[in-house]
């Protein structure tokens, strides 16, 4: 039997096989179709709330402008507080390409996701930040990845809601894949309970985002730690 990691190391766990359930009805077919009214009802199912309003973006073309050490579990959080600024930015972004009618025809069941969602991680942010300044450490308000100018890219390359969509589940399925990393990597408790909260939340925008695509919203048994961001991933 394969020993257990040690806390503080990232390497994922022997975990069961993955299952996978069966092929939706094609990527595009729900997305673009005239459906709305069941994944409006999903959306509100999974908020708790019918507001939708816009909170204040994240700006993700900001940087940090002080050079900060982020030693031991801190850096995992930094990583995290970085990860819920590039959604925010990608999602901001993405709205407004949908408003601009650059992605063709978007359902309203995607425009709300993306705002309430939005919303959500901006409240991630606030609350890995928390942990960092209770720590004696300044919140990140920028995104420093190695990876920003390429997931940029990606979003002005969309060209149909189906394709933001997709970039948007990929990035909510690294964030619930690193957290839940998280939960068993960092010694902290106050890590561990801010990973643990969060992480269920990134998995229920995946899932949202699976149904949006014509997927099934639950295509694995269990949750995966194969896509999750490392620490190597931040630029700071």
């Amino acid at each position: 039997m394969s020993a257990a990691p040690e806390r503080g190391g990232w390497e994922p766990p022997p975990g069961p096989v993955h299952e996978t359930g069966a092929p939706g009805p094609g990527r595009r077919t729900f997305l673009l179709g005239a459906g709305g009214a069941g994944a409006a009802f999903l959306l509100a199912s999974c908020s708790g709330e019918n507001d939708l309003s816009a909170r204040s973006p994240v700006d993700q073309a900001s940087v940090i402008a002080h050079r900060v050490d982020y030693p031991g579990d801190l850096r995992t959080v930094a990583l995290a507080v970085a990860l819920e600024n590039q959604v925010v930015g990608v999602y901001t972004s993405a709205l407004a390409a949908a408003r601009e009618g650059r992605l063709g025809t978007v359902p309203p069941a995607l425009t709300s996701f993306l705002t309430r969602a939005t919303a959500q991680h901006t409240d991630h942010a606030k609350a890995w930040n928390a942990v960092l300044t209770r720590a004696g450490k300044p919140a990140l308000t920028g995104v420093p990845l190695s990876d920003q100018r390429e997931v940029t890219a990606t979003l002005a390359r969309a060209a149909s809601a189906a394709d933001a969509a997709a970039l948007a589940l990929r990035l909510e399925e690294q964030a619930a894949q690193t957290y839940l990393m998280a939960t068993y990597s960092v010694a902290g408790a106050s890590e561990t309970e801010t990973a643990a909260t969060i992480a269920p939340v990134e998995a229920m925008h995946a899932s949202i985002l699976h149904f949006l695509l014509g997927q099934y919203p639950a295509p694995d048994a269990f949750l995966r730690v194969d896509r999750a961001a490392r620490p190597s991933l931040l630029t700071v």
